[in-house]
């Protein structure tokens, strides 16, 4: 029997960044919730809806903000900085991909809290094609019944797993 799993947004994010985390956070391995970026995402979460700015649940992920400019529909993801660019890029792309497979249109904003910048998302042909592919590789990861082996990357001695992964070693 074939596991069936929901990709979501989170797991986009993942996938750019470390496919043994990525497998991880699909098959429900809980982060340490006292790693100090587990606690700035809570706290960034918690401003945000402390302001009136609710994330709003589309069922495979959870869009920070949306607002309306005139006619247009905006979907904007809220990051700490843009040190995961790539990965924060496709997650908010996924967003208004699952959008407009809806019939939705809308135009994406990053929004970069320790930068003030932001930076304009649109689906193309090209990122499309790419998010696709990427879709269809975390389809395989979610399958594999064991994580990937751990690999040591420069994200490594920040990450909420990095006991987990590397435990023992010295």
């Amino acid at each position: 029997m074939d596991v069936v799993m929901e990709i979501t947004g989170t797991d986009i994010w993942y996938y750019y960044i470390c496919k043994r985390e990525l497998w991880l956070m699909m098959h429900k391995i809980i982060p340490d919730q006292e790693d100090e970026n587990v606690e700035i995402g809570r706290f960034i979460t918690d401003y945000y809806s402390d302001r009136g700015k609710k994330e709003v649940d589309i069922g495979s992920g959870k869009i920070d903000r949306i607002k309306k400019v005139g006619d247009r529909l905006i979907v904007q993801e809220i990051k700490k900085s843009s040190r995961f660019k790539k990965s924060s890029y496709f997650q908010l792309l996924f967003y208004l991909y699952q959008l407009n497979k809806m019939g939705i249109t809308a135009t994406g904003e990053l929004l970069f809290s320790e930068e003030k910048t932001k930076e304009t998302v649109e689906l193309t042909g090209s990122n499309v094609y790419e998010l696709e592919e990427a879709i269809e590789d975390i389809t395989k990861y979610a399958k594999l019944s064991i994580p990937p082996p751990p690999k040591k990357i420069k994200y490594c001695n920040k990450c909420a797993y990095r006991e987990y992964c590397w435990a023992g070693e010295d």
